[in-house]
């Protein structure tokens, strides 16, 4: 697409830079030719990135196709039940946000999940940095996570904001932006990690766009175990005929119709 910017050398290297030391959750794997391959950040490296940035710019979020095992998925979602990795546990029916709950990780996070921010930040930096351009926003957006979050810092946003949600039958997300605070970067990760149609029928991942003075577009996304998809946290750019202009993007998650389902939600920004 034109004004879509391809990967930088610096940007893939601090993608793939080695990671600090961390909890660790497990070594992935599963059967070859069946699951993703090689370690995750090599795995992240080998994505269509040119075609997800595309779909992004075009649709607004972009699949990213299988990420992570049903090893590394069972791994995961086994957290939900160790208190002592999460700061925090939502009830959404109390607030009404929906149905079901989620909990925040506390730092430091566990090791794949704070691989999954960082080498995503870093391949989505760009893109990031593209869209507050069209859009004529401040967008500063260094090349990787540590500085970004020094950023966040600056403004007293320094909670880990990474998440796992767990939906049971009739539960439900109502539309919404993950905004917390001044800080904000414009795309977010959500991964499935049950097995759909085995684990949980129904549960959809919604999309709702709106554009000025027109009807509201709508999206809804099935995602199988491992699969990873980017959407826009708060707003995209859409091109006009005077230029860019910007579409306002909520996101929930359709009410779940029978068993469990655990999502992991990967955002850059930290909340204050």
């Amino acid at each position: 697409m034109e004004g879509l910017i391809g990967l930088s050398q610096e940007t893939l290297g601090a993608a793939i830079r080695k990671p600090v030391s961390r909890p660790r959750i497990g070594e992935g794997g599963g059967e070859e030719g069946m699951e993703p391959v090689g370690n995750l950040r090599e795995r992240i490296a080998r994505l269509p990135w040119g075609d997800v940035c595309a779909n992004l710019w075009s649709v607004g979020y972009g699949r990213m196709g299988s990420v992570l095992t049903g090893k590394e998925c069972e791994e995961i979602r086994g957290l939900y039940d160790k208190p002592e990795m999460f700061r925090s546990r939502v009830n959404m029916e109390r607030y009404r946000f929906g149905r079901g709950e989620y909990q925040y990780f506390r730092y430091p996070l566990p090791r794949e999940v704070a691989t999954l921010r960082e080498s995503l930040y870093g391949f989505l930096a760009d893109t990031a940095k593209e869209w507050m351009e069209a859009l004529s926003l401040r967008g500063d957006f260094p090349r990787d996570l540590d500085g970004f979050l020094k950023k966040c810092k600056a403004q007293e946003q320094v909670r880990p904001t990474p998440l796992l949600l767990r939906y049971r039958a009739g539960d439900f997300n109502c539309l919404h932006q993950d905004v917390y605070g001044e800080i904000v970067f414009p795309f977010q990760v959500i991964f499935c990690l049950s097995r759909r149609d085995v684990e949980f029928t129904g549960g959809e991942l919604l999309l709702v766009e709106q554009r000025p003075r027109a009807q509201s577009i709508g999206h809804a996304i099935h995602l199988e175990q491992g699969e990873g998809v980017v959407i826009t946290t708060r707003y995209r750019p859409v091109k006009g005929s005077r230029g860019f202009y910007r579409a306002n993007f909520r996101h929930g998650v359709s009410s779940v119709l029978s068993g469990e389902r655990y999502t992991l939600g990967i955002i850059s920004h930290d909340a204050t």
